[in-house]
């Protein structure tokens, strides 16, 4: 494996956990939200990811990395909530609330910052590398 190898899957892993920051996000922003029917109701995002280690080892790609397959919502069961007054309940008097846990949200928030940060410190002393490599190369 090569230094450049190693930028290239610190870039991927940047890239994928900017998405799980996004979506965290998202699903934050949205925990308190309300709906009036079932299918319109906010669900709980998540990013999977997954290796592309066997591409590289298969001669597929230059190098390896993490992909973002796509987000897919949670079949966590909705919070439904009797407020027969709510402008937005159904014809029952039934809102619904989003399957959003935020304790488990900002945990993940955590993860996914922590993560972020690691691959920034590993193609920051892969650059630190590089850089005296060529100083090497100078005769210094």
């Amino acid at each position: 494996m090569s230094l450049f190898n190693v930028m290239e899957i610190s870039s991927t892993g940047m890239k994928a956990e900017s998405v799980r920051l996004n979506t965290t996000a998202s699903n934050i922003a949205n925990a308190n939200t309300v709906g009036s029917s079932y299918n319109e109701t906010y669900r709980a995002r998540q990013p999977v990811f997954a290796t592309e280690l066997q591409r590289a080892i298969d001669g597929q790609s230059m190098g390896a990395g993490v992909q973002v397959k796509g987000i897919v919502e949670s079949d966590a069961p909705l919070q439904v909530e009797y407020a027969p007054h709510n402008p937005l309940a159904d014809e029952n008097g039934y809102i619904y609330k989003p399957n959003v846990n935020v304790v488990e949200e900002m945990a993940n928030m955590m993860s996914a910052s922590k993560a972020y940060e690691t691959n920034v410190q590993v193609a920051d002393t892969t650059k630190r590398i590089f850089r005296r490599v060529l100083q090497l190369g100078q005769g210094q």
